[in-house]
């Protein structure tokens, strides 16, 4: 069966409570996956160094409930981490939300709720939520950041009846660094293995282990749903610290698909590979501007490439002539694309695209994600995407395309 963790909120302890089952249940010789709801790179590695296992991203509003079926089923199950709270997703009907994920699977929720500043309304809370949709079952809840014994006995005593998996204690010591994306990527984190074993511990501890797996079955396997087609048979997609936000599930379409596979490092000043397509996914470049901008190798073979080159987000900046980054500095990049980036002036752009591309290697329709603080300081040329929002509202058209490069600040997630 497999079930979700979500929360009443976003802040409540979801990633926390998550990470700690998937490497306590690993430790236990109990074979378990990670998935993560709606548009996440971050969670989603977290998760994979957590249950020794790959991460799925699930997306209730890009992807299709067969989609979703199919990704999901498998004989390992599944803990999902919701994302926000439970019944939130893109305006204006909430779409998207890990409800619909609850749904869709037919998953028991278990809710995580911070109880730190709360005593006998808890009940009012997990009522609410209990009765809110009588198709979201909520099978039991994790108290978290539980201040003494004492506050526990007022929880429990406003809760007779409900099904209380776990009663976390405050504990500042398993709080995450992050930054303007949210958490710092797991492979930046050398503590990071200290860190899960520290989840494990505190969650093996606090919660109904048995409880739990019992919820722990396998998704049946659904029908196979479309895949994204590969844009050629011989890719390859940069891969480290700067460029790391891929799904997996597309690259995975891929090559079940044919398609042939092989990464590179332009922090490492690789050579892109003599390849069909090129595949520049999003990350922090910005962190890493002056460094790439020396990489001459790399940038000199990128320029040289016959092959269609795709830059997604922060590899979309790297096409570009410059990148400025946080202290004001400006690095040349590739120079492909007739684009000015900047991280100097801050400006969050987020939500879900609808796109439609009338030429490049994604010419078509599909479901994507924005979410950036970067600025274009100037964009001339061809644009790549027609876009609207998740309310159906039309933007103004995205990204660039000009010889054999293309690229756009929205992230593909699945085709339309």
């Amino acid at each position: 069966m497999s079930f979700l963790i979500a929360a009443p909120a976003s802040g409540s302890g979801k990633t926390t409570v998550t990470l700690g089952l998937l490497r306590a249940f690993a430790n236990q010789n109990t074979a378990v996956r990670g998935a993560k709801s709606g548009p996440d790179y971050i969670d989603p590695r977290f998760h994979e160094a957590a249950s020794g296992n790959p991460c799925l991203n699930l997306d209730a509003w890009a992807m299709t409930p067969d989609r979703i079926v199919s990704l999901a089923s498998g004989a390992v199950p599944l803990i999902i981490e919701g994302a926000m709270g439970l019944f939130d997703g893109a305006p204006l009907d909430g779409k998207g939300a890990c409800a619909d994920l609850a749904r869709i699977l037919d998953l028991p929720v278990v809710l995580v709720i911070d109880a730190g500043k709360m005593a006998g309304s808890v009940a009012a809370l997990v009522q609410g939520f209990s009765q809110y949709d009588p198709h979201v079952r909520i099978a039991g809840i994790i108290l978290n950041s539980v201040g003494s014994a004492k506050h526990e006995r007022m929880l429990r005593a406003a809760l007779p009846g409900t099904t209380i998996y776990g009663v976390i204690p405050r504990h500042a010591g398993l709080s995450q660094p992050s930054r303007h994306l949210g958490l710092v990527q797991a492979q930046e984190r050398p503590d990071l293995d200290a860190y899960l074993d520290s989840a494990a511990q505190m969650i093996a501890q606090t919660c109904d282990m048995r409880g739990l797996q019992a919820l722990l079955k396998p998704i049946s396997q659904g029908g196979r749903a479309q895949q994204c087609k590969p844009p050629a048979q011989s890719i390859a997609v940069a891969q480290d610290a700067a460029f790391a936000f891929c799904y997996p599930h597309i690259l995975q379409d891929w090559t079940d698909q044919g398609a042939s596979i092989t990464f590179f490092s332009p922090l490492a000043d690789d050579p892109v590979p003599n390849v069909d397509f090129v595949y520049l996914p999003g990350g922090y470049p910005e962190l890493h501007a002056a460094h790439l901008a020396a990489n001459q190798r790399f940038l000199d073979s990128l320029r040289a490439s016959q092959a269609q080159i795709y830059g997604e987000c922060g590899g979309y900046m790297l096409l570009g002539k410059t990148l400025t980054d946080a202290g004001g500095v400006t690095h040349p990049m590739a120079g492909l694309l007739s684009l000015e980036t900047s991280f100097a002036d801050r400006k969050l752009h987020l939500g879900y695209r609808d796109l439609t591309a009338h030429a490049g290697p994604f010419a078509g329709h599909w479901k994507g994600h924005e979410f950036h603080y970067a600025t274009t300081v100037q964009a001339q040329g061809t644009p790549l995407f027609e876009a609207t929002d998740a309310e159906g509202a039309r933007l103004p058209p995205m990204g660039l395309i000009a010889n054999n490069a293309s690229g756009s600040f929205a992230h593909i997630i699945d085709a339309s």
